[in-house]
């Protein structure tokens, strides 16, 4: 019973930080799109507890605090909080994600730490937002911070805050963010602090560690119901900014027993590009891919990254080398994690959605406003996820990966030089499914600004969503600039000047279908034409589903025989 009231009051204190840093962060990116995440790691920097936020930064703290431990080791006091972005070497994960970890101390002694990282909108670098594509190395993407003490024995280290307002463009909502993230963190550590004075700190350090084995031990347990073997699967990114392009992720998911091997041998050589993800944020993409298939609830804790080793060539664009840039390495972390999904279908069928949009589109729209202040919009486009084992795909939830969401448009339009025109969902672009796909969506943003740099991080046109188990793919994302009276399309990643009055118009992915379309219930593609969501065409062309001359209900006799010769022409082509 302890157990678990320690483990539900740790959980609390994760999430009592992140709605913290929510409450007061200025930049819009952190408050409103909640790219930012939470954790409370033991004294020996373990990570013990994680907040309800981000997939693809949690499995990454490890490797910051670790950092921390190590090149501060015997120099770590009461009252210091450290501060770190750079992935070489500091464990960070690109430079816009800023790391704030603070040691608790109690009774004389180290007890732990809390950490929050946060995507901040602007860290310098040859793009407004920071999120350069077409970066060639890393010290074109703006301010490297290794692991740094931001305030000493409580005294706050005025140097370096210097140095991160002069090399940002609006050092104002940075060093808002930052303050809100070491509020939290002070939040968290005062909570820690009462659990030891409740309990004692000997029996929390019994009781961490018991969580910390609880969550092997189940890890080991669905690792185990998995069928033994080896699984391969690849993925891509489309790259098509570069020569290098597309961009291939491989991977081989193998099962021996309560152990997993998962190893990316194959996948593509670092690129001249900003989409290298650095090696924590590629394993996290691995461990929250395999947590989507536990059966039982489990405690958001390293104990069940145990079982799961991780294998990624160096010198990869999933374990690069400096100075490798890794800007907007986002997508590549997206995608590591579709593939090993993808792998991971082939031992569990019946768990496993369809492909989504690829993960959220990153646009960025930056320069000077009309009085000559700097400003950074940036946004996130998310939300079409593939068809479901159970159900249909959700519109409006985003990747797995990134618990975040769009900024609302009154936010946007309040806080920054433009105009969002459209935000609606696109008929007939999820995929065909005996559970259908969700739509895509399509936004447009009009920029008010007389002259600003448009930076674009998108996926999923040349390699659109995957179906499984004869499931359609979604609809591929689109990128375009009207300008002057002419259509530009623009590549998935795409920087370009932007000037008042220009639109840009996005379009996600919409999501795969899961199984034969010709499985799925009339019923539900009758709900759909409703709600418009598919066409009468659309729905006699993929489900083979006719309407009576109203369009108000399902012609059963001809539904009946359109399926029986698609699914015969299915078999002779198959056959052929």
């Amino acid at each position: 019973m302890t157990l678990e009231i320690i483990q539900n009051a740790l959980e609390s204190l994760v999430d009592e930080m992140a709605l913290t840093v929510m409450r007061t962060a200025h930049s819009g990116i952190v408050k409103d799109a909640m790219d930012y995440s939470t954790a409370f790691c033991d004294r020996e920097g373990r990570v013990i507890s994680q907040g309800l936020t981000i997939v693809l930064h949690l499995g990454s703290f490890p490797d910051a605090v670790a950092a921390v431990r190590e090149i501060y080791e015997g120099d770590i006091a009461e009252g210091d909080v450290f501060i770190l972005n750079d992935p070489y070497g500091s464990g960070g994960i690109h430079l816009p994600d800023i790391y704030v970890i603070k040691p608790i101390f109690a009774v004389g002694a180290l007890q732990g730490f809390c950490g929050v990282v946060a995507h901040h909108a602007d860290v310098g670098g040859i793009v407004p937002g920071s999120n350069s594509t077409d970066s060639t190395e890393i010290y074109q993407e703006g301010i490297r911070i290794p692991v740094l003490k931001l305030f000493e024995r409580g005294k706050p280290n005025h140097t370096l805050f210097s140095i991160i307002e002069k090399n940002v463009r609006i050092p104002g909502e940075v060093l808002g963010d930052l303050r809100a993230q070491l509020a939290a963190t002070g939040i968290g550590e005062q909570a820690y602090i009462n659990l030891i004075e409740r309990y004692g700190a000997l029996a929390m350090h019994r009781y961490t560690d018991e969580i910390l084995d609880y969550s092997e031990r189940i890890a080991r347990q669905e690792i185990s119901a998995l069928p033994d073997g080896n699984y391969e699967f690849s993925d891509h990114v489309d790259a098509d900014n570069i020569v290098e392009g597309p961009v291939l992720i491989k991977v081989a998911v193998g099962i021996t027993g309560d152990h997993m091997t998962v190893d990316f041998e194959g996948t593509s050589k670092q690129v001249p590009a900003g989409i290298n993800s650095p090696l924590p944020f590629s394993k996290a993409a691995v461990f929250g891919a395999v947590r989507l298939l536990f059966r039982q609830a489990i405690p958001n804790a390293v104990g069940f990254h145990r079982p799961i080793e991780v294998r990624a060539p160096l010198g990869t664009v999933l374990n690069p080398v400096s100075p490798a840039p890794c800007g907007a390495r986002g997508i590549t972390g997206f995608r590591a994690m579709d593939a090993v999904l993808g792998a991971l279908a082939q031992a569990a069928p019946d768990r496993v959605p369809a492909d989504g949009d690829g993960g959220n589109s990153l646009i960025s729209i930056g320069g000077y406003d009309g009085e000559g202040k700097p400003f950074s919009y940036v946004d996130l486009f998310c939300g079409a996820r593939g068809g479901m084992p159970s159900g249909d795909g959700p519109e409006g939830v985003p990747h797995p990966g990134a618990n975040i969401a769009s900024t609302p448009v009154e936010i946007a339009e309040l806080e920054e030089p433009v105009r969002i025109e459209e935000y609606e969902m696109v008929q007939n672009s999820g995929g065909a499914g005996r559970f259908r796909g969700a739509l895509a969506q399509v936004r447009s943003v009009r920029c008010l600004a007389d002259q600003a740099t448009l930076q674009v991080r998108s996926d999923k046109r040349h390699h659109p969503p995957y179906g499984l188990h004869g499931g359609r793919p979604g609809t591929p994302s689109t990128n375009i600039l009207r300008s002057g009276g002419r259509e530009e399309l623009l590549k998935t990643l795409a920087n370009c000047p932007i000037a008042r009055g220009d639109l840009f118009v996005h379009t996600l992915a919409g999501g795969g279908g899961w199984g034969d379309p010709l499985d799925r219930s009339p019923e539900d593609v009758l709900r759909d034409v409703r709600d418009e969501k598919v066409s009468i065409d659309y729905a006699r062309r993929e489900y083979g589903v006719a309407f009576d001359p109203t369009g108000h209900s399902v012609d059963e006799t001809v539904t009946t025989r359109l399926r029986s010769e698609m699914r015969l022409r299915a078999r002779r082509a198959k056959g052929a």
